[in-house]
C-alpha cells in the first residue's frame, strides 16, 4: 500500500530515535516534495557554506534567480523573493545540487564556467542587457564599466552599469567581481570590497599556466 504524505509526515516526526532538528528536517523535506509534487514550489533556496563564508541560494523553475552574499541580511532576501517572484519561498536543498555543486568547483578551482540556468526576471532593461554581456567575461580577464558600457550599447551609462552591477542577483555565476574601474582598481562588489579581491586573485592564480 502506497504510503500518503501524511502517513510519512507523522510517521517521521514521530520516529523514537530522531531529535528534534532531525525531525524538523525531515519533515521540511517532505514539505518540499510535496510542495514540488503539487507545483506549489515557486522558489526553493539553500545555504551552502564557501570560502566567502555562508551563501544563500535561490531558485525558479526556470533557474537560479538569487545568490546573496554573508553581508545580506538573509531573511530580507527571502521576504524580497516573496514579494517580487512569489510568496511560495520553501527550503528545498535538493532543488539547488547542482548550482551548489558547480559553486564548490569553482571555489575549489575546478569549474572555470557555470552550466547552470539562470532567471534574470529580478534584473530589467538596460540592467539585464548589462547582465547579459557580462555572461561573455572569460575567467580570469576583466573588463572596465565603461568598457561593459560600450558593449551593452550606451557607451556613456558607465554609472548605470555600476548600479546593474551591484545590484545583480546572480553574482559569481553571472561575474560582475570581473568588472573594475578604468584604472585596474577592483571598485565597489555586492559581496564587498575583500570578497571582489578575493574572487580576482582566487583566478588569477588559477590561470597561471592554463592555456589562453
Amino acid at each position: 500500500m502506497t504510503e500518503t504524505h501524511d502517513t510519512l509526515e507523522a510517521r517521521l516526526l514521530a520516529a523514537p530515535d530522531a531529535g528534534e532538528t532531525a525531525a524538523l528536517a525531515r519533515l521540511q523535506a517532505v514539505l518540499a516534495r510535496r510542495a514540488a509534487d503539487e507545483e506549489l514550489l515557486d522558489v526553493a533556496y539553500r545555504d551552502l557554506d564557501s570560502p566567502l563564508g555562508r551563501l544563500l541560494l535561490a531558485a525558479t523553475p526556470a533557474g537560479l534567480v538569487r545568490i546573496a552574499f554573508p553581508v545580506e541580511d538573509a531573511d530580507a532576501v527571502l521576504a524580497s523573493l516573496a514579494q517580487q517572484v512569489s510568496p511560495r519561498v520553501l527550503r528545498a536543498p535538493a532543488r539547488l545540487d547542482l548550482v551548489a555543486r558547480e559553486l564548490d568547483e569553482y571555489f575549489a578551482g575546478r569549474r572555470h564556467g557555470f552550466d547552470v540556468p539562470v532567471d534574470l526576471q529580478l534584473a530589467h532593461g538596460f540592467r539585464r542587457a548589462v547582465l547579459e554581456k557580462l555572461v561573455d567575461v572569460p575567467y580570469a580577464r576583466t573588463v572596465s564599466y565603461a568598457e561593459l558600457a560600450a558593449q551593452a550599447g550606451s557607451p556613456r551609462a558607465v554609472r548605470a552599469v555600476g548600479t546593474a552591477c551591484a545590484l545583480n542577483p546572480v553574482p559569481l555565476v553571472v561575474p560582475c567581481h570581473r568588472v573594475v574601474r578604468s584604472d585596474g582598481t577592483p571598485g565597489s562588489y555586492r559581496g564587498g570590497p575583500e570578497a571582489k579581491r578575493r574572487l580576482l586573485a582566487l583566478e588569477a592564480a588559477e590561470s597561471v599556466g592554463r592555456p589562453v
